[in-house]
């Protein structure tokens, strides 16, 4: 079995023992050691790194398996060491940081299925180099999420959607309400720090527990400044955190929004913002709804006070229903109702584009599988997947009404390019002129579609207001 030395410079942290592959002296044997610096390979006694996951400048992530579970559990193991030469007094007010961010994420986690659990917290002192010196590191062990992040994802996918982006932003603001309701401020959002499990769900890690007790100690104990590129990721944290200011609720706000325009765009922060006028332009690159829009520019506002002051409040917003009449005031109602009125009417004229262009394609598919494989349940059924195919396409936006129409063409065209399907269709509608009668089949099928899509949203707006 391999096991990784966690000693930070070992030069060969990689330890192979044959004898851990049998699996009852895995579960049973004290301790090993590092064949290289000599260093404790499992950690508090059961967990044995076997992978290296990120490395920073405040410490190492690492796979691990918890060999006291029946199955080996993987779990992530952080550790921390405190940079520099600490004293005594300063290592001890380091260490009280670290465990007091330790109880807080297990609490998080214990309440939240969206943030992983904390499994251990401990310290572990080892011999250094130095004659009689001591090494002393923090650990902390997670939960292990299996899965991908969304800048892995935006590598794959180059740019998202925006009912994707969507997802991510209602999936990560719950996360934070019940944060923020924890007296708790995330302070590092940013897509390597949302990771899509491979069960679907998506969670927020990396609290920022290094980077709190590091922050506490550079400010609380060394003296220095709080301004320390260490403790947030630049281009995506605000002013005020970068400035080493007071944080907010509004501050995760922010960055939640860099993260969606990033993920919308493709595009470097650096290449988003304007520094010359300070301000966002991530418009010109991603073509989204005007509410998003809005919603995004305002949480990505300089002052914690312009933004909104809650995730709640942000939700609220995302999950009401746009409703024309509130958007109008007394200076701009006639420009802003015709723009609702024509945009109203394009949304209905593509919903019924759609529609009758879907049923007179199942016409023709209908008539050719009648013919073909003959009125029995198997045409019916290869029928009925095809139109929901076409339907399910539709629903997700990979086709529009420009798409159907050539689907149609190119299906008319192929139905009357073959003789014997065309002289069985003549026959099957009765008509000299086989265009002109599928035609009107089409034409009286789409009339009968558009009168059941109305009367169906008719039923729906009324369904709607009574409830």
């Amino acid at each position: 079995m391999e096991v990784l030395c966690t000693r930070p410079g070992c030069q060969r942290p990689l330890n192979y023992f044959v004898e851990l592959d049998d699996n009852r002296i895995l579960k049973t044997v004290q301790q090993k050691f590092c064949t290289t610096c000599g260093m404790e390979l499992i950690l508090a006694g059961r967990y044995l790194p076997i992978k290296l996951l990120a490395k920073g400048g405040f410490g190492t992530a690492f796979l691990a398996r918890d060999r006291h579970t029946p199955a080996m559990q993987e779990c992530l193991v952080k550790q921390f060491q405190p940079a520099g030469n600490l004293s005594l007094k300063q290592l001890e007010i380091a260490q009280s940081l670290f465990e007091r961010e330790a109880v807080v994420l297990e609490q998080l986690g214990k309440k939240n299925p969206q943030i992983p659990y904390l499994l251990a917290f401990f310290e572990l002192t080892v011999s250094s180099s130095i004659p009689e010196g001591k090494n002393t590191f923090f650990y902390l062990v997670q939960e292990f999420i299996d899965g991908k992040n969304l800048a892995e994802e935006l590598i794959e996918k180059r740019v998202f959607s925006e009912s994707e982006v969507v997802e991510v932003l209602e999936e990560i603001l719950k996360v934070l309400d019940f944060v923020h309701s924890q007296g708790s401020i995330h302070r590092d959002i940013k897509p390597a720090n949302i990771i899509r499990g491979n069960n679907g769900l998506l969670y927020l890690v990396d609290f920022g527990a290094v980077k709190q007790a590091t922050q506490a100690q550079m400010s609380g104990v060394s003296g220095q400044s709080t301004t320390s590129t260490g403790i947030y990721s630049l281009g995506f944290a605000p002013p005020e955190q970068m400035q080493g200011g007071q944080i907010y609720p509004a501050t995760d706000l922010y960055a939640l929004a860099v993260t969606c325009v990033y993920l919308l765009t493709g595009k470097p922060t650096t290449e988003l913002f304007d520094s010359y006028r300070n301000k966002w332009h991530w418009q010109d690159y991603a073509k989204v709804s005007d509410r998003l829009t809005k919603i995004l520019n305002k949480m990505l506002q300089n002052a914690p006070n312009l933004r909104y002051s809650s995730a709640t409040e942000v939700l609220a917003l995302l999950r009401e229903s746009p409703q024309p009449s509130t958007i109008l005031n007394s200076s701009t109602s006639l420009p802003i109702s015709k723009s609702i009125s024509a945009q109203s009417i394009f949304v209905r004229g593509e919903l019924l584009g759609k529609v009758v262009f879907t049923c007179f394609e199942g016409i023709l598919l209908a008539i050719a599988a009648a013919i073909i494989m003959g009125k029995t349940g198997i045409s019916y059924l290869v029928w009925l997947f095809v139109i929901a195919g076409f339907i399910w396409s539709e629903y997700r936006g990979w086709l529009k009404v420009a798409d159907l129409i050539i689907i149609n063409c190119i299906t008319l065209v192929l139905v009357l390019l073959v003789p014997d399907l065309r002289m069985a269709i003549r026959n099957f509608i009765n008509a000299q002129n086989i265009v002109v009668g599928i035609l009107l089949i089409g034409v009286f099928a789409g009339l009968m579609a558009i009168g059941v899509t109305l009367i169906w949203r008719l039923i729906s707006n009324l369904f709607s207001r009574l409830l």
